[in-house]
């Protein structure tokens, strides 16, 4: 039997969600809170296997309600469920330990399967919430692409964003060219890019203009 808390400020919220899932053979409601301290407060004495987490509450949002929950219940899965979608609450709630993320539109066979997917470890993110958090960690892989490169092909790589060929990086470095191919080379295979023009866009974008 998979024990779950309903954390919500609205009480309707909260007795459609109970009514539905009492009808699964599988799940049990074992308590429902109306704030984000008492949803803490009865995880520490019940440690449910799944909450179902509101975000925005008077007092507690369930941002710091699920940070306090992962803190003290570790076992205990939350799975978001909310009307909002904005990075502003997506980002913080993921950090503060989330496992799941649905919108209150989710139908409730999706809402029961979330739960099941959880207490198995298997997280379920609503599509355009994936969207985001793959789209975040690959502007976080894009962003610390450049650390990788030693103080002279980040000067070089600064040289090519200024539209520089290779002949006028060596004069302004007073290296020679050879060495400069080497490192033009040794710059686009450490960003990922095919050709110089690539490389000047990303110096734009990342504002490596010096």
């Amino acid at each position: 039997m998979i024990r779950v808390m309903l954390v919500d400020d609205h009480e309707m919220v909260r007795m459609g969600l109970a009514a539905y899932l009492s009808t699964e053979e599988d799940i049990e409601v074992v308590a429902e809170a109306g704030s984000g301290e008492e949803g803490v407060k009865l995880a520490k004495q019940l440690e449910p296997d799944v909450i179902l987490m509101d975000l925005v509450m008077e007092g507690i949002g369930g941002v710091e309600a699920t940070r306090r929950i992962r803190e003290i219940c570790p076992g205990t899965k939350v799975i978001v469920l909310t009307s909002f979608i904005d990075d502003e609450k997506v980002y913080p709630v993921i950090e503060a330990g989330a496992f799941s993320y649905l919108l209150k539109t989710s139908r409730a066979v999706e809402i029961a399967r979330a739960i099941r997917s959880a207490a198995a470890g298997e997280p379920v993110l609503e599509s355009r919430v994936a969207g985001k958090i793959m789209a975040r960690f690959r502007q976080g892989q894009e962003a610390a692409a450049h650390e990788q490169l030693t103080p002279r092909e980040l000067e070089v790589l600064t040289l090519i964003g200024q539209g520089k060929s290779n002949q006028e990086i060596a004069d302004e470095l007073i290296i020679g060219i050879k060495t400069v191919k080497t490192h033009v080379s040794n710059i686009l295979s450490k960003l990922g890019v095919e050709d110089r023009t690539q490389a000047a866009i990303y110096v734009h974008k990342h504002n490596l203009n010096g």
